[in-house]
């Protein structure tokens, strides 16, 4: 078998060529690099015919080649499983969203899950990639989403994007990174993100029409990536997030099918804003739409009162909602504007609440994927859990 070219006998001929698991198919929230596109020796990542020295060039040694020409899958490269939230490879800094360390980046760790990590292993704790922590326990097979959006009848209706908890991916049709497409074509953008790393973009993400130019790959996603993926978090340094003034219905309205109300050029499922919480509702749709005709969404109008908790809507400027000025790193808000960089400063009557003001995208230590411990959020008597999680907006109530 002829042996791959060594790699020091390699030279890059071009320096713009940018490099890194162009396939790592499955790629979490936070991996886009502070200097924009990945660089590096093209065998850090790529490998022409899996051999080197009579053995695999994969970094799990395995026999079976990656698509992309890669030495890895997503997990190889975002999942390793070691004590840190960023690896090396090569001379990029490679952000991890599965390790046994105690300090996470913005997503969580779905090492949570697993046990890997925290006080146990427990399915609520995350969302389950079936590949990586196993199938979920309860949502299996077709059963719909939590939130899913529901017909005339009250009966649960299909995801847009036909999602199936027993072949759940990061990326792709059945994931939440790259390219997804709508109507049950589960094989349609299978991998999602290819050639997304050798262009990606990123600090202040205000057109977002490709998985590249979007908010951490989440495609059509606006807003600003901070640039260590918030492995030193403070109220200076964090992402920031877009959101609208009040929540909308997704044209949901009962004049078509399901599946178009998200759609996007060439079948694709997109937020149709670009904001967060439409990005989440695009799966979880009651818990983020104003209801009508195939929802119940949050209640009929974007006013109190509920019947679910309200995202992409402003707090208010008045009462107890006024007293949130000071951005909190574990209780988020999202800007009308996504600005160039970030604000130590909340202005209530205009920054909103999202679904990430609350949950964190992959996995966290509490149930149902929280940022905080839902058992200490005591009205009245919340002692050392006060101004946090709940009460960081609802400011008189502990």
């Amino acid at each position: 078998m002829l042996k791959r070219p060594v790699a020091k006998k390699r030279k890059l001929r071009h320096s713009r060529i940018a490099v890194f698991c162009l396939a790592c198919l499955a790629i979490p929230l936070w991996y886009c690099l502070a200097e924009g596109s990945i660089k590096g020796l093209c065998s850090d990542c790529h490998t022409m015919h899996n051999s080197q020295n009579a053995q695999p060039f994969t970094y799990d040694g395995s026999n079976i080649p990656n698509g992309e020409l890669t030495r890895s899958t997503c997990y190889g490269c975002h999942a390793q499983g070691g004590p840190t939230p960023t690896v090396n490879i090569g001379p990029n800094i490679v952000p991890q969203v599965m390790h046994s360390g105690t300090q996470d980046l913005a997503g969580g760790n779905f090492g949570y899950i697993t046990g890997l990590a925290g006080s146990g292993a427990s399915d609520s704790k995350g969302h389950n990639i079936a590949d990586l922590t196993g199938k979920d326990s309860v949502f299996t097979g077709l059963t719909p989403p939590p939130g899913a959006l529901i017909d005339y009848e009250g009966n649960p209706h299909p995801s847009p994007i036909f999602l199936r908890s027993d072949i759940l991916r990061c990326a792709g049709s059945n994931g939440c990174h790259g390219y997804r497409a709508a109507g049950g074509a589960i094989n349609y953008y299978p991998n999602g993100i290819p050639g997304a790393h050798h262009n990606n973009e990123n600090g202040q993400l205000t057109i977002a029409k490709t998985p590249a130019s979007s908010y951490r790959f989440l495609d059509w996603v606006k807003g600003y990536e901070s640039p260590d993926w918030q492995e030193n978090p403070s109220p200076s340094n964090h992402n920031e997030y877009f959101a609208l003034p009040t929540p909308k219905q997704f044209g949901c309205d009962g004049s078509g099918p399901l599946s178009q109300c998200h759609m996007g050029p060439g079948g694709l499922v997109v937020p149709p804003d670009g904001t967060m919480s439409q990005f989440c509702g695009t799966c979880h749709g009651n818990f983020h739409t104003v209801g009508a005709g195939l929802s119940t969404g949050i209640g009929p109008s974007a006013s109190s009162p509920f019947i679910r908790h309200p995202t992409d809507l402003s707090l208010p400027a008045t009462g107890e909602y006024a007293g949130y000025t000071q951005y909190n790193v574990n209780v988020p808000v999202a800007r009308l504007v996504v600005p160039a960089a970030p604000s130590a400063v909340v202005t209530p009557g205009s920054d909103a609440v999202m679904c990430l003001s609350c949950h964190v995208a992959h996995a966290s230590n509490y149930p149902f994927m929280l940022r905080w411990d839902y058992n200490k959020m005591v009205a009245g008597n919340a002692g050392a859990a006060s101004g946090t999680g709940c009460f960081a907006c609802h400011t008189t109530k502990d």
